[in-house]
Order: C-alpha cells, then structure tokens, then sequence
C-alpha cells in the first residue's frame, strides 16, 4: 500500500480542474504563457496554503486570471522600461551606450553561479528543464517532448528548482 501525500481541497481541485484552467487561460489571450500561468497557479496554491477555501474552483480562476494580468503587465512594463533605458543610455551613433559595469558582471555571474550550483544538486534533468524553460524562453511542453518526459514530469522539476530558489532567497535575505 503506498501513502499519497494529503492534498488539500485546492490541491484536490487544481488537479481535477487543470484542463478547465487551461482552456480559460487560452480563452483570455494567454496563448502558450497558459501552461506556464498553470504551473505558477500550483506553485502559489502549495506555497501559500491560503487556509479553506468556500469555492475552490472560482479560487483557482481568479488566482489564475490574476496571474495572467500580472504577467502581462510585467511584460508591458518591462518593455517600456527597456525603452526607457535605451533612450536615456543610447550613444551618440543611436546604438545602447556600452555594457554594464566589469563589477555588475562579476556580480551577477558569481550569483548566477551559485544558484546553478544549488540547482545541480537537484539533478541534471532538473537544471536542463529549469535552464530550457527560464534562460531559453523553452515552453514547458516542448521540453517534455525533447527530453521524453511528461508534462507533469517537467513542472515537477520546475516545481523543485523555484523551491529551492525561493528557498536560496530566504537564506541569502536572513544573512
């Protein structure tokens, strides 16, 4: 007999509901982003342990339906902040003044660094599906067709590395 681990209402309904979840997603303009909207849906719902929940399935629509706006706004206001940067640093020929500072690089590659060394502790398929999907832009459901993995097999493995992540975070933030 094994032991499932106790899921949650949320939980429970999340995985019973997935498929509706996707399908409102790409009703509302997700496109491709609604796998990954999905995915940051389970991560909120088993991270945060919002307590009972009277309606489970309008929980997860609305947590869903926020998420996206989230996303897109994000993805709005980086653009304008690219935009902006350029405008400000653009050299004299119209081309981006030059690259950020030697100390920045040194910085951000010894941060980088570590965080690729923690992931690599979860194994290699998990720093290949976390390296595909955040560095490459990689949809989560073609990776799991390169690597010959289920879908639940690659959000598992991105599940691991953002936990270890925000796990990474909260002992870098105490220090």
């Amino acid at each position: 007999m094994t032991s499932q681990p106790l899921r949650s209402g949320l939980e429970s309904a999340f995985l019973e509901n997935r498929d509706k979840l996707l399908k409102f997603l790409r009703a509302r303009g997700a496109g491709d982003a609604a796998e990954d909207i999905v995915q940051e849906v389970w991560v909120k719902i088993t991270t945060s342990r919002p307590g009972p929940v009277a309606s489970p399935l309008s929980y997860l629509y609305r947590t869903a339906d926020l998420l996206m706006i989230d996303r897109y706004r994000s993805r709005r206001q980086a653009e304008k902040r690219d935009r902006d940067w350029s405008d400000v640093h653009a050299a004299g020929d119209g081309a981006a003044a030059s690259e950020p500072s030697p100390e920045r690089r040194v910085a951000a590659a010894q941060e980088a660094g570590m965080i690729l060394h923690m992931l690599e502790g979860l194994g290699p398929r998990a720093v290949t599906v976390f390296r595909k999907h955040r560095i490459d832009g990689t949809a989560q459901k073609e990776i799991a067709l390169e690597l010959g993995v289920s879908l639940s097999t690659v959000e598992s493995d991105l599940r691991g590395a953002y936990r270890a992540i925000s796990e990474w975070k909260e002992t870098r933030d105490e220090a």
